[in-house]
């Protein structure tokens, strides 16, 4: 190994088999989650494809970019009748919050069902992605992906909106669903179980846009939203806008991201960046 230095070194694809690629100078996630370092066809939907096999550093520039997006999106003139109706629909709740939540019938098994069908269908969702690497389904590897970057855009703006609202759940303090009382994750407003299961369903609808797979994805999703509302973990309030949350995101990383070689319902320009 005389007269090489560690920044010459390279392990690639042996003939026994493949070995995790490693550069120094170029660090790059494992295989199947990232292949920066294999040549790829040229073409717009090699390029657009090639967008999921990225670097760490690149990865991270996609989850800015996408969160610079998100961000400015609401101040779209095209969305702002989404954003009133966001708007209206939380403030209207949140005003009937104590009104509603005291016609709520009893029980406590309710957050056990969110539980499970969020965590069903995650499973679910990263089975589908295991797949599609072993077997190299382009449409079940985009949507992996897809769900990844958009779960990990979805936390990046929960997390803040928690710590800012500071909103108490049911049956806490006065029991009147005050705002701005804490300072963690473990809040009432927005809802994440909502947000989370809207944003993964969101993203499964748009890359398998069939009736079936809709109705199993958003049922699952309002499911999530009404058992947490019903089993008083959240208020209506904090359910409605963590459900509109989680579809926006998971909508806007969709068409953001997917190759409209692969995708009918893609709005996104062939070989657009």
């Amino acid at each position: 190994m005389q007269g090489q230095s560690l920044s010459d070194l390279n392990l690639t694809r042996h003939a026994d088999g493949p070995l995790p690629a490693f550069d120094v100078n170029h660090l790059t996630l494992p295989e199947g989650i990232a292949a920066a370092t294999l040549d790829v066809p040229d073409g717009p939907a090699s390029a657009s494809s090639n967008e999921h096999h990225a670097t760490a550093g690149s990865y991270a520039r996609k989850i800015l970019q996408d969160q610079k997006s998100l961000y400015l999106a609401p101040f779209k003139p095209t969305n702002f009748k989404w954003d009133l109706l966001v708007l209206a629909g939380t403030g209207a709740l949140i005003a009937a919050d104590r009104h509603i939540e005291a016609q709520l019938p009893g029980g406590n098994n309710y957050s056990v069902v969110s539980n499970v069908v969020i965590g069903t269908t995650a499973g679910a969702l990263a089975g589908t992605w295991l797949y599609g690497l072993k077997t190299g389904d382009s449409h079940a590897a985009e949507l992996g992906y897809m769900e990844i970057e958009s779960l990990i855009n979805t936390f990046l703006i929960y997390t803040p909106m928690q710590f800012i609202a500071g909103r108490q759940r049911p049956g806490e303090g006065n029991g009147n669903g005050d705002f701005f009382r804490h300072h963690s994750l473990n809040t009432s407003f927005p809802a994440g179980h909502a947000m989370f299961t809207w944003n993964m369903a969101a993203v499964a609808a748009h890359e398998y846009p069939k009736t079936w797979v809709k109705i199993l994805a958003y049922g699952a999703a309002a499911t999530v939203t009404t058992t947490r509302w019903i089993g008083r973990d959240h208020w209506a309030g904090d359910t409605f806008a963590g459900a509109a949350l989680g579809y926006f995101i998971g909508s806007h990383v969709f068409h953001t991201r997917c190759d409209p070689e692969l995708d009918k319902g893609c709005s996104r320009p062939k070989g657009g960046d």
